[in-house]
């Protein structure tokens, strides 16, 4: 049945209007980018299969173009506009953190880093550096390295910190695996970084590992 025979209330379109996005299901959100249906599928049963054809809707979102285009129902157009789609939602979180911003709440970094880091298929090492106020000055990716290590060079991370006057740095690494528990390299890393880092007077005042479904925050671990 077309949507448009539908109740009103039951509408994807209608639905998000009036009990806002937190109301839809994956399904309905994807119905309402996808617009139309196919042949013999309206917009909701097309969403509902390309869920489940792609096990889940992240998977979906983070094909590559060569599948996402070759999938029925989509094509080069939906790629594009998806793209600018997600790209919308990563600069919006961006500007959440912008240069002078200070840091009050330890979720809003979270998840700021989250959104920089953990779509990434290999490990990627980040730095926040901040001022004496703990107002971000720049957010840098330093090191890349393969799906399960990344190499670090604490004094690469102590002459960056130099350059751009931090007082302060917040670190973060992904791991691709999904699984956000550290490792214990990454304590030793951490340990190396903090005094390396503390014989400029930098302090370091977190380190994040952010996993496929969460992060973990080393300060919160009484780690630092």
């Amino acid at each position: 049945m077309s949507i448009r025979h539908w109740p009103e209330t039951e509408r994807p379109r209608e639905k998000l209007l009036s009990l806002g996005p937190q109301s839809l299901s994956d399904a309905e959100l994807l119905a309402i980018f996808l617009r139309t249906g196919i042949a013999g599928q309206n917009a909701v049963e097309l969403a509902r299969a390309l869920i489940g054809e792609y096990g889940g809707l992240r998977a979906l979102l983070r094909a590559d173009k060569r599948r996402f285009c070759a999938t029925r129902g989509l094509g080069h157009a939906k790629y594009a506009q998806l793209q600018a789609v997600l790209e919308l939602g990563r600069r919006h979180l961006r500007e959440g953190l912008a240069r002078g911003d200070m840091l009050k709440n330890p979720s809003d970094t979270e998840t700021y880093l989250t959104s920089r880091l953990r779509d990434y298929p290999y490990e990627v090492f980040a730095c926040l550096f901040l001022d004496t106020r703990h107002r971000v000055i720049t957010y840098e990716e330093l090191f890349q390295g393969t799906i399960d290590s990344a190499t670090v060079h604490p004094r690469e991370v102590v002459r960056r910190a130099l350059q751009h006057n931090a007082a302060a740095v917040i670190l973060a690494h992904n791991h691709p695996s999904g699984l956000a528990e550290p490792s214990e390299a990454d304590r030793r890393i951490t340990g190396r970084l903090k005094d390396a880092l503390g014989l400029v007077d930098i302090r370091v005042l977190d380190h994040f590992v952010i996993g496929d479904r969460g992060s973990v925050s080393f300060s919160q671990r009484g780690w630092l």
